[in-house]
């Protein structure tokens, strides 16, 4: 097959919530924002494998279109605006529809620009170790996906496997592609077993590619009842700022499926194809997937942070605010974070999804969100609370500036610590520097902006009858907010 001129367009599908990876991952919160290696997150490591660099004179790489979620949009933008990424789109989903939806509204974004490009679709949250081996596997798939094939990309199994789909494929053709026989969602352990055996499967990596015609397409012939959720809501977008927001009802009435179940196991003969994969990928689905990926230290341990392990072996531990001891595990899992802990054998590591559901079923903020929030404007760190006050550490961003708002239960008494803040109160507006303090009374319109260099930083004790984050009146808000 000869190279054709083409699009490539990025979609990162980044709405997942990761819960089998808490209390680091929590619902507001999830894996892929987090740096589990090195000081890149998984988003930003996402959003940067498919570059320039797979540029040529007759393939052009777009910028991405990135499908988030409402909850963590702020901290989604600003990630990507750290590595240096400026995204085509982020399209917010009002509620969660799994993969096939979120899909089907960037290819309807792009084809409303009057373009047919190969998407290049990649969840935000795995891990590839090899890039560059993935980026070859994706030249090689671009010319199938030109030529309007479904591709996805094939891991060569070392172990049989329950947590993945699999894909039984043909011989080998001549530019490498091997004709998808069967597309199969997670089998149970003895089909698994007889997968790994055969030889003739490969794990589903969740990395596809496809023209948005194909895909819409597909789906239509497939799925008309999504594609008609999709298409309704996507009339009904709007512009927010940075994002672009899809009609909420509409798209409450999509059916939630993934890419896999909707369109891959129903593709036509053949219409599908599989790029063999090599490149270290994981989808780091579970605690003992970051401990076979990590780097082995004394006993096998991976240890992150301030931990001290003795007589311990093949455990992972993470500390990310205190010093954790290990005295005579095997095959465990610790993860400490400010507000929760975790204590696993690395066998039982499916189960920790309950966890975060039972703790979501109780209320509990845990399942949530962590003890640090982002905001648009920087974040804050809940340090203390007792039965009428609470103490936070809040950071904002050089130029950032919270809402004008209002209390009706708390008062606020701020402490500048670190750089410069513009205060305004009721009528007047002041600015005070580290050392300096001033008081919010109950019912006082006030506002906090950073306009110096560096970020600001103070410590905020509020007092009152009650102090959820609820009870903010704004009046004003540089970024949308109600």
């Amino acid at each position: 097959m000869s190279e054709l001129a083409m699009n490539l367009q990025p979609v990162i599908l980044c709405g997942g919530s990761g819960t089998r990876l808490w209390p680091l991952s929590r619902e507001q919160y999830p894996k892929q924002l987090i740096a589990l290696f090195g000081e890149e997150t998984l988003l930003q490591a996402t959003a940067k494998r498919v570059d320039n660099s797979l540029s040529t004179g007759s393939r052009k790489v777009l910028a991405p279109i990135v499908m988030g979620n409402e909850n963590y949009r702020f901290i989604t933008a600003e990630q990507l605006r750290q590595a240096g990424i400026m995204p085509a789109a982020i399209m917010l989903e009002p509620v969660g529809r799994n993969t096939a939806p979120a899909l089907t509204l960037a290819a309807l974004l792009v084809q409303g620009a009057g373009d047919d490009p190969v998407l290049v679709v990649m969840p935000a949250d795995h891990i590839i170790r090899d890039v560059a081996a993935l980026r070859a596997a994706i030249a090689q798939g671009s010319v199938y996906a030109q030529a309007g094939k479904v591709v996805t990309f094939g891991i060569r199994p070392t172990h049989p496997e329950t947590g993945y789909g699999y894909i039984q494929a043909a011989a080998a053709g001549r530019d490498g592609g091997r004709e998808i026989n069967t597309f199969v969602e997670k089998p149970d352990a003895a089909t698994a077993e007889r997968y790994f055996a055969s030889g003739e499967y490969f794990w589903n990596s969740g990395i596809f590619m496809m023209r948005a015609s194909v895909w819409l397409k597909q789906l239509g012939a497939m799925r008309p009842d999504i594609a008609k959720a999709c298409r309704s809501a996507f009339a009904e977008r709007s512009s927010d700022g940075n994002f672009l927001r899809i009609g909420e009802e509409a798209f409450k009435a999509c059916p939630a499926i993934s890419i896999d179940h909707a369109v891959m196991e129903k593709l036509p003969a053949g219409m599908g194809v599989v790029i063999p994969l090599d490149a270290g990928w994981s989808d780091v689905g579970a605690w003992d997937a970051l401990w076979k990926l990590g780097t082995k230290g004394a006993h096998n341990n991976v240890l992150q942070g301030d931990v001290v392990a003795v007589a311990t072996r093949d455990t992972l531990a993470i500390s990310q605010s205190r010093l954790v001891v290990l005295v005579g595990l095997s095959d465990a899992v610790v993860v400490e974070t400010p507000d929760a802990v975790l204590v696993a054998h690395k066998s039982q590591m499916q189960q920790v999804k309950d966890v975060a559901a039972q703790l979501k079923r109780e209320g509990r903020p845990e399942a949530e969100v962590h003890r640090k929030i982002y905001r648009p404007w920087g974040h804050f760190d809940n340090i203390d609370a007792g039965g009428r006050f609470q103490v936070k550490r809040i950071v904002v961003n050089p130029g950032g500036a919270l809402s004008l708002q209002m209390h009706h239960h708390r008062a606020e008494h701020w402490v500048v610590v670190r750089g410069t803040a513009r205060v305004t109160r009721g009528d007047e507006t002041f600015v005070i520097s580290e050392n300096e303090s001033t008081f919010i009374p109950i019912g006082t319109r006030h506002r906090l902006e950073n306009p110096g260099k560096v970020p600001l930083e103070i410590i905020e004790v509020q007092s009152g009858a009650y102090l959820g984050e609820d009870d903010i009146v704004r009046f004003e808000d540089a970024y949308g907010r109600r």
